[in-house]
């Protein structure tokens, strides 16, 4: 499936509180495929003195490689392959060179899903609820986050990965005497338009996206009911829309644009079906979600493909 099946624990602790792993690099072209080739053929390849000549980059960035490949769960700690990373980046997987922006926006929803070893990414996309904001918000948020757990953090590594975070997802705009940021040129999540930059400020742009397909909401929808709502068949519009770890919060999704997306899909699975009842919108759920949220997500590609 989209990979990991999760339990009561995973609901509990949806987070490791895991902050600058990263080394301050984002995730760039083909690092991810990269990774998980050179892992697929050896797991030690990452420790070995070797690794960056192998992977054609700097020591910092083997172990930048390493952290994103494991943070996005196509490698598992042990750096073998995991299902999800087979079905997307395998010899025969879904797209194996990030060609289909769709395949950004399913890398995006495993970064964030349990557990996260990116733990600000989880706090910018799930519990800082403000629209428009600024660095200093964000990184006023984090440390008060942090109270949350038994740790104590640098406050450069919050910097770190709040630089790290815009840089990845912040649309780029002309800032400095008309100069683009260089670094987020190399990063493909910026195609994911998630985030406006205005000068200091920023804005998460929510409601419709142009690249993201339906068939990857509804099926990242199944994935989240199939461990945030697994006593009932039912899922309601509002808990896909806003609560933690929804798609809702981490595509940021409008309620038109949701319900559209399952209308879609519903069109060419039976089993997708919304309802309401006196104003309470429903997706109600098949005996095994995860299953068809594989079954939605082959058909795309296939499609796709052809």
């Amino acid at each position: 499936m989209i990979q990991t099946t999760l339990n009561l624990k995973h609901q509990e602790n949806p987070v490791n509180p895991v902050f600058a792993n990263h080394e301050t690099f984002h995730p760039r072209f083909g690092w991810l495929k990269k990774g998980f080739d050179a892992a697929k053929k050896n797991p030690g390849v990452f420790l070995q003195d070797d690794a960056p000549v192998r992977l054609g980059v700097g020591k910092n960035m083997v172990r930048a490689i390493r952290y994103w490949c494991s943070a996005f769960k196509i490698l598992d700690k042990n750096n073998s392959p995991t299902t999800f990373g087979e079905k997307l980046l395998g010899n025969n997987g879904w797209d194996a060179y990030l060609e289909d922006p769709a395949s950004l926006w399913l890398l995006h929803w495993n970064l964030l899903k349990p557990t996260c070893e990116a733990a600000a990414w989880y706090y910018i996309f799930n519990i800082f609820r403000d629209l428009d904001f600024t660095k200093e918000d964000i990184l006023a948020g984090l440390k008060d986050y942090i109270k949350n757990f038994s740790k104590n953090i640098a406050d450069s590594s919050f910097i770190k990965d709040v630089n790290c975070i815009l840089r990845m997802y912040a649309t780029q705009d002309f800032i400095r005497d008309n100069t683009p940021i260089e670094d987020s040129i190399d990063c493909p999540f910026n195609e994911l338009g998630l985030i406006r930059h205005f000068g200091k400020n920023y804005q998460f742009k929510i409601g419709a996206k142009a690249n993201l397909p339906a068939s990857v909401i509804v099926a990242t929808c199944l994935e989240y009911a199939s461990w945030a709502n697994q006593d009932s068949n039912t899922i309601t519009i509002r808990k896909l829309l806003y609560d933690e770890g929804s798609p809702g919060m981490v595509f940021k999704l409008t309620e038109s644009i949701l319900c559209a997306a399952i209308e879609t899909v519903a069109k060419e699975f039976n089993a997708i079906v919304l309802s309401d009842t006196a104003g309470l919108i429903q997706l109600s759920l098949p005996e095994n979600p995860e299953i068809l949220a594989e079954e939605i997500l082959d058909k795309y590609y296939r499609r796709e493909r052809n």
